[in-house]
C-alpha cells in the first residue's frame, strides 16, 4: 500500500438518536484504496491495524479456484459463493455446504468449525462453507485432514502465500491469529483490506474474477436475506462486491474499477459499519439515491424511535 502526503483525517462519528437526541457514539474509520494500493481518501488513519476476520474469505477462496479443486469436484458458482459466506444455516445453505462435501467424498465430520448453540452440526456454522472449502483443497491434493486450521498446514499456508503475493509482502511479516471458527484470519492495516478489495473487483485474474462472479450472482449464498451483503449486492447487480467481517470490519469492492473500500468501527460494533457504507457509498457515487433509501431504511432506522446518522466524510489525499 502506497500513500499520499496525508495518511490521516476526521474519523466519521456514528450517532444513535432516540426520538432525536443522541444517546450514543461509535467512531469510525474508513479508507478507500485503487488496485495499486495507492490511498485516494480516507476519514481516520489509514493504516489502523485491525484483525480482517471474515472480510478475508473471498480470498481464502483463492485456494479453491487456483488448484483445480473446482474442476475436479465439479462445484458450481453456488459452491463456490457459500465458501466466502458468513451464512445464517438457512436450509438452503446448509444443503450448499454438505453438497461442497459430497462431491468431494468427505462427511461433514471432518469439518472443525464449531457447532453453534442450540444446533445439531458443524455444517450449521456460519463459517461452514469455508471449512468445506478449505477440506476440498486437501482431498484434491491428498493433504492431511485432520489439521487443515494449523497455520502451519499446507492449505493455510497457499492461503497465506495468495494474500501475500496480493499485497506485495512476505508471508513472514503476516501477524496471525485464529478467528472464532478455529481457521486463521490476520492483522493488517484497513488500507490494505481496502487494496484487497479493489484488487478483488479489478477483475485482473480468471480466479477473483470467478469469486465475484459467484458472489454477486448469489448474494443469498453469502449472507442471506436481511443481511446486508446480501442486500447491497441485490440492490446493485454487478457492480459491488461485498463481504462483512466481525468486529465492526466492513469491505466493499467496485466492480470493473479497481477500487475498495474498507471500514473499521473501532468499538466493533455492527450497526455503525452498515450506516458509514450507506452514507459513504452515496457520498462517493457508488450507489444511487433510490439504493441508499432502502437500505437505510433497513439498517439505519432501528424501530420506532431510533436511528442512526453519520457524522463525517471521507478526505481525499
Amino acid at each position: 500500500m502506497t500513500m499520499g502526503k496525508r495518511t490521516q483525517a476526521a474519523a466519521l462519528e456514528v450517532r444513535l438518536l432516540r426520538e432525536g437526541i443522541i444517546e450514543s457514539r461509535h467512531i469510525v474509520q474508513a479508507v478507500v484504496c485503487d488496485e495499486r494500493g495507492r490511498v485516494l481518501s480516507v476519514a481516520g488513519n489509514a493504516e489502523t491495524a485491525a484483525f480482517v476476520r471474515s472480510a478475508l474469505k473471498p480470498f481464502q477462496a483463492l485456494a479453491v479456484t487456483s488448484t483445480g479443486t473446482l474442476e475436479r469436484y465439479d462445484l458450481s458458482d453456488r459452491d463456490l459463493a457459500i465458501i466466502t459466506s458468513s451464512h445464517k444455516a438457512s436450509i438452503e445453505q446448509v444443503r450448499q455446504v454438505f453438497n461442497i462435501l459430497w462431491r468431494a467424498d468427505l462427511d461433514p465430520s471432518t469439518l472443525q468449525c464449531p457447532i453453534p448453540e442450540g444446533k445439531r452440526s458443524p455444517l450449521e456454522y456460519n463459517c461452514s462453507g469455508k471449512h468445506a472449502g478449505m477440506l476440498a483443497v486437501c482431498q484434491q491434493r491428498h493433504w492431511p485432514l485432520t489439521n487443515y486450521l494449523e497455520r502451519k498446514h499446507p492449505v493455510q499456508q497457499l492461503i497465506l502465500s495468495k494474500v501475500a503475493e496480493l499485497l506485495r509482502m512476505p508471508s513472514e511479516e503476516f501477524i496471525g491469529v485464529h478467528d472464532d471458527c478455529g481457521a486463521p484470519t490476520y492483522l493488517m492495516q484497513i488500507g490494505q483490506m481496502a487494496s484487497l478489495y479493489a484488487l478483488l473487483a479489478s477483475g485482473k485474474t480468471l480466479d477473483m474474477e470467478r469469486i465475484v462472479r459467484a458472489m454477486t450472482h448469489h448474494p443469498t449464498m453469502v449472507a442471506g436475506d436481511g443481511e446486508f451483503d446480501t442486500e447491497l449486492m441485490r440492490l446493485t447487480p454487478g457492480e459491488l462486491v461485498s463481504k462483512a467481517g466481525a468486529e465492526g470490519v466492513q469491505c466493499i469492492g467496485r466492480l470493473g474499477e479497481g477500487m475498495g473500500l474498507a471500514i473499521k468501527v473501532i468499538d466493533g460494533a455492527k450497526r455503525a459499519k452498515y450506516a458509514v457504507a450507506i452514507h459513504l457509498l452515496q457520498q462517493m457515487g457508488w450507489i444511487t439515491p433510490s439504493v441508499a433509501e432502502s437500505l437505510a431504511e433497513k439498517f439505519m432506522i432501528l424501530g420506532k424511535y431510533k436511528r442512526l446518522e453519520v457524522i463525517g466524510e471521507l478526505s481525499l489525499l
